[in-house]
């Protein structure tokens, strides 16, 4: 992925927490296309990096491929020392370093039916889905859900992309929260869904989308999730059961992190348990499943596990690598 050197053009408050920033190149030029879902990889002043949705609000081919700007939604999170705080705190003139673009989250399928559900921030990559799909020609139902109508960011450019497409929720308002059940439900046959947003609501979509009998690869979802958050937990054993290795997997870090530095050949990519490559085979022992991949009877099988995120409820797990 390229390295972006890109100046802050404005920073305005979209709601109480959620703020815009507009980024252009540095040099003035152009910037690398892009396809909505993408994301860059802004550069922390502790050297760490964060990824945030690219938000596109116009339906026109030439918005995302050949871009003149790029746009974000952020989210300011509660405690925040990292990269919420920094980005509220970025002005008009500011320069930030970044990569990308990259996608791992977008529509791919050319002829199905569409169903949008956003959740919170979750809006930044939905909402430049609608302008994609708007710009082709392409029918879709989009549900974007919030704890207040005042939480809710972009809706009128919403409004204006979607039109009756568009169904807003409110926790706070009765007669619009959100049933996903029912969203699930008035899905036709063969739809795709994407979702995202927190991870109860990914979780909720995934189960009502299995008891619907929907395909598990007909929904598709991105978390937004601090990696250290997921970790999170008491340290375990983790036995390699074709060399009988044993290491230990400590609260602050996880199994990928553990087993990569000791040089176990592993494939993995999101590192959030939500895209499913890192699935590893549990021959003995009880996961504590974090991922947001696997259906509720997946895991209570309790014999496959996402190793990037999930944990153990037992002292030690045998996996089959």
């Amino acid at each position: 992925m390229p390295e972006l050197r890109l100046v802050v053009t404005s920073s305005e408050a979209a709601t109480p927490q959620i703020r815009t920033i507009e980024l252009a190149s540095e040099d003035g030029g152009a910037l690398p296309p892009y396809r909505a879902g993408a994301h860059i990889k802004v550069q922390l002043p502790d050297g760490g990096e964060r990824p945030y949705s690219l938000v596109n609000t116009d339906p026109s081919h030439n918005a995302t491929q050949n871009p003149r700007s790029y746009r974000l939604g952020v989210r300011l999170e509660e405690d925040s020392a990292g990269g919420s705080s920094f980005m509220h705190t970025l002005k008009a003139g500011d320069v930030i370093t970044a990569a990308g673009p990259e996608n791992q989250f977008a529509v791919k399928q050319q002829d199905a039916s569409i169903v949008l559900i956003a959740g919170g921030i979750g809006i930044t990559p939905i909402l430049s889905m609608a302008s994609e799909l708007t710009a082709a020609g392409r029918p879709f139902d989009f549900h974007y859900c919030g704890r207040t109508r005042s939480a809710l960011a972009f809706v009128e450019p919403l409004q204006a992309i979607c039109g009756d497409a568009l169904t807003l929720h409110c926790d706070d308002e009765p007669d619009t929260a959100v049933d996903l059940g029912a969203v699930v439900s008035a899905a036709s046959s063969g739809a795709h869904l994407y979702v995202c947003g927190p991870r109860g609501m990914i979780e909720a979509v995934r189960e009502r989308a299995h008891e619907a009998g929907i395909d598990k690869d007909h929904v598709h979802f991105e978390l937004f999730s601090k990696h250290d958050e997921q970790v999170a937990g008491g340290s375990f054993e983790v036995e390699i059961s074709s060399t009988g290795e044993v290491f230990t997997i400590p609260p602050d870090r996880s199994i990928i992190e553990v087993l990569e530095e000791a040089g176990v050949d592993l494939i993995y990519d999101c590192q959030r348990g939500d895209c499913g490559i890192c699935q590893t085979g549990v021959i003995d022992g009880v996961p504590d499943h974090r991922d947001v991949i696997l259906t509720d009877d997946e895991r209570a099988a309790n014999d496959v596990m996402q190793i990037c995120v999930s944990r153990a409820k037992s002292d030690r797990l045998v996996l089959d690598l």
